[in-house]
């Protein structure tokens, strides 16, 4: 009797709630924000936004990937959406307006220019998704106050400078893409304190430094499955400390400047399962371990100096990852 009561009160307070619903009003500053962002756009966005209110006015929808959610008696802008259709232009300030964001993508267009520092406002930011841009400058230190951010997506851009090591104050990241830009300097080795950090990927930028100094801190990287440091200009030997990040399943050292022997502990590693030791200056032997490894299926060894005798593991090909795994 009691769970029907329940049931049926719930199913009232619906029916109470839902005209409200339907006639809140989206909040001034996010029509304000998205006009001004509509009309810095070109037309292949513009088309599809029809009306002055993103959440929808009496017939007319809310605009194409513009998602609303209702707070008291205003709607508010949550998510913004816009990819892959050729917007041209700087990065729209307007944007850093939208204080409700959660998500915000904006991936695979020709946005140019800096990410203004003002991106720091969006306090409620758990994506954000610029990759495969035309964007340039410094990684604003800003986005280290982005507290509630999981997903980092700045790869395929222009950026140049240091990684900020204002990103190790993002306590809920868990996956940190900055491939394919023009970053120097060393990784702040402050990026190991991030406790849910699984996936960090440098690749392809001019980094210089050693592994070492990127795990000097006790305890570092807790939860890193994924490490790409691939195509930058690394060097020094692999540290036997490396084995302490015991949930590694992909080390990816391909195209540096490395040297001295691959240790022994790295074979102790549970579910390492690729291994790219290719084009570096490595010398010695590969321990016995590596070979009879349970979860290891590919380890690239070519252009280095081992010794003659030593073979590669596994059927090699150019491992990617898919849309779908940006999110898991």
């Amino acid at each position: 009797m009691a769970l029907r009561f329940s049931l049926a009160a719930f199913s009232l307070i619906l029916l109470l709630s839902y005209p409200l619903l339907l006639n809140a009003k989206t909040l001034k500053r996010d029509m304000k924000a998205l006009n001004e962002i509509k009309a810095s756009l070109g037309w292949r966005v513009v088309y599809a936004w029809v009306g002055d209110d993103p959440c929808g006015d009496g017939d007319l929808p809310p605009w194409s990937g513009v998602t609303c959610s209702t707070q008291g008696d205003y709607r508010v802008v949550t998510e913004l959406e816009v990819y892959a259709v050729s917007i041209v232009g700087p990065f729209p300030t307007a944007v850093t307006n939208l204080l409700d964001l959660t998500r915000l993508d904006l991936h695979n267009n020709k946005l140019t220019g800096p990410i203004p520092p003002q991106i720091g406002r969006l306090k409620r930011l758990k994506m954000l998704n610029l990759r495969w841009n035309k964007l340039q400058d410094v990684i604003p230190p800003e986005i280290g106050e982005l507290k509630s951010l999981n997903h980092l997506h700045l790869s395929f851009n222009s950026f140049k400078g240091e990684i900020p090591k204002e990103l190790a104050n993002l306590p809920e990241l868990r996956y940190l893409y900055l491939q394919e830009n023009r970053l120097i300097g060393r990784i702040p080795a402050e990026l190991g304190t991030l406790q849910n950090l699984r996936h960090l990927d440098v690749g392809n930028n001019h980094l210089v430094g050693t592994i070492r100094e990127l795990i000097r801190i006790e305890g570092c990287f807790p939860a890193l499955r994924n490490l790409y440091l691939n195509n930058n200009y690394l060097t020094g030997g692999i540290p036997a400390q490396l084995a302490n990040l015991t949930k590694l399943e992909i080390l990816y050292l391909s195209y540096n400047k490395m040297s001295g022997i691959v240790p022994l502990g790295l074979s102790h590693i549970p579910r390492l399962t690729y291994l790219y030791l290719d084009h570096n200056q490595f010398s010695g032997r590969i321990p016995d371990a590596f070979y009879k490894h349970p979860f290891l299926k590919d380890m690239y060894i070519e252009g280095n100096a081992f010794r003659p005798g030593v073979k590669p593991i596994g059927i090699h090909k150019v491992l990617e990852l898919t849309d779908t795994e940006f999110l898991v």
